[in-house]
């Protein structure tokens, strides 16, 4: 469940669906977990992203003995990007006002 919702009713793109379930897969537990999860903010593949990583997490709370197939497959690093802030004298965070040589 995502959001109150299923999780084909809540993701339109197949993709986005197979990209949260690849760490009960890896590990092998597809299928012995109900979960419901909260997630808000971002796209649909931003939220299927968190959905993810936020699964491998649980995985590894209820069983440390996972983590090597979680690390080797890459859901247990998060994802650092974040918005730029807007800087002094510029109009964003990065663009400047229009030069005028005249």
């Amino acid at each position: 469940m995502v959001n109150d919702r299923s999780v084909e009713e809540h993701f339109d793109r197949e993709i986005d669906i197979l990209h949260l379930r690849e760490p009960l897969e890896a590990t092998g537990t597809a299928g012995d977990f109900d979960i419901s999860v909260l997630v808000k903010g971002g796209g649909f593949s931003g939220q299927a992203g968190a959905i993810r990583y936020g699964i491998a997490r649980a995985l590894l709370v209820g069983d440390p003995n996972l983590r090597p197939k979680l690390r080797q497959a890459g859901f247990l690093t998060r994802d650092a990007r974040a918005k730029e802030r807007k800087k002094p004298g510029l109009k964003r965070a990065r663009k400047a006002p229009q030069y005028t040589k005249r």
